[in-house]
């Protein structure tokens, strides 16, 4: 089942968003394994950024083994953790996004 996760960092600048993003997704400007969307965009004062897995596995594959190494060691990327939410989707449209 398709997983969603967004997660907002209140005061976060669109230049700390880029460091981080050039570290953790691929450079060819393709998803890391197992994503199928991501949006980033600036929202009540800090950046909010919105993607959507393959499943919950995925996420947790993608922030265990990627996101969490990487971002840790980020010069001047966010200062703390984001408020985050999360969500099984039981639907998706268009549906392509979920290669179908």
């Amino acid at each position: 089942m398709a997983y969603a996760i967004s997660h907002f960092w209140p005061g976060g600048t669109e230049e700390q968003y880029e460091r981080e993003i050039r570290l953790v997704h691929p450079a060819d400007g393709s998803l890391p394994a197992g994503q199928l969307f991501h949006a980033a965009g600036v929202a009540d004062g800090g950046i909010y950024i919105f993607a959507i897995h393959e499943s919950k596995q995925s996420w947790e594959d993608f922030r265990d083994n990627v996101l969490m190494p990487i971002a840790s060691q980020v010069v001047d990327g966010f200062p703390a953790p984001p408020v985050e939410r999360d969500a099984e989707l039981f639907h998706v449209w268009p549906s392509h996004i979920l290669g179908g």
